[in-house]
């Protein structure tokens, strides 16, 4: 099978084919796993899947029934966003809010030092599985559709790391949670029966709601503002999908602005890519929290990527 390096040539051997974005990802890493020598059958790929869905719907109950990281700055938001699902919801009960519920759950899981799937990153691990969950209840997905989500959005995430970066440290927050949220965006516009155009113009349109985020993690963990924006990373995925399935395109081609949110990245000044030195981490209160875990000991200056800020 031939190698590429872009969405488009992707999207015209889907066409020719006849395949899903899906297919596509498949055969790519059963080529890859037989020129790496292990088992290459779609069985082994798919069992693998499987064992990462698992994960992905224990840390969502574990996270739901209430966890609280070893911080104390978050805890219990899942808990609370299930129990005004199940008992207010004034606004209505929609897949926005099943998925955010879920996504909330599982960052909190990772928060407390819980079992997690990166997707793909552990500060962006909520977004794919928040929407999968949630997802296939709304569209009474099999279980392969539903691995079949993870592959498409697994194979997403591997073409934006190729092509620009998942690394909050180097392309601040829009690297982790954007491409979460383009992942999930482009999965879920293929699982409710969109094309491979279409599902690449729902990470595009993604990618683009959510160009030049920051990352600026209150005293350098990955909870504040990190779990509540998997919330937004969901939302915008979502949106986007809609977007897409409805035959609206991105006026900019996918790779573009997998490309354009690599220059914006590059461009980011090093305070707001991970280091905790800029942005929200330097606001009056969270410098406050800063000095208060320092003084329980709950983080320590090895433990953080620059030096403390003066309070």
């Amino acid at each position: 099978m031939r190698r590429v390096t872009t969405f488009a040539q992707i999207i015209r051997t889907c066409e020719e084919e006849n395949w899903k974005l899906a297919d596509y990802f498949l055969y790519q890493e059963m080529d890859w796993r037989q020129r790496e020598g292990e088992d290459s059958s779609p069985e082994a790929i798919l069992e693998k899947m499987e064992i990462n869905l698992q994960v992905m719907e224990s840390a969502a109950k574990e996270g739901i029934g209430g966890v609280q990281s070893y911080s104390g700055l978050t805890g219990y938001d899942a808990t609370r966003l299930n129990a005004y699902r199940s008992e207010k919801a004034p606004l209505g009960k929609s897949i926005y809010l099943d998925a955010i519920v879920n996504a909330i759950a599982i960052n909190e899981v990772n928060a407390s030092m819980g079992l997690i799937c990166a997707t793909p990153t552990a500060g962006s691990c909520g977004v794919v599985p928040g929407i999968l969950l949630a997802a296939r209840e709304h569209l009474k997905l099999t279980r392969r559709q539903q691995l079949d989500f993870l592959i498409t959005s697994g194979g997403c995430g591997l073409m934006i790391g190729n092509l620009a970066s998942i690394s909050g440290a180097e392309g601040g927050c829009q690297a982790e949670i954007g491409s979460a949220s383009g992942m999930a965006a482009a999965a879920l516009a293929e699982a409710a029966g969109g094309t491979p155009q279409a599902s690449t113009n729902a990470l595009a349109i993604a990618l683009k709601g959510l160009l030049g985020l920051v990352c600026d993690p209150v005293a350098s963990l990955v909870e504040v503002p990190c779990i509540k924006r998997n919330a937004t990373g969901v939302v915008n995925a979502i949106a986007s999908a809609e977007m897409a399935l409805a035959g609206m395109q991105s006026r900019i081609p996918t790779d573009e602005v997998i490309s354009a949110m690599h220059s914006v990245g590059q461009l980011m000044p090093s305070a707001l890519r991970e280091t905790a030195l800029g942005g929200l981490a330097l606001t009056p209160t969270a410098r406050r929290y800063t000095r208060e875990l320092k003084q329980t000991g709950k983080i320590t200056w090895k433990e953080r990527k620059g030096p403390l800020p003066s309070i």
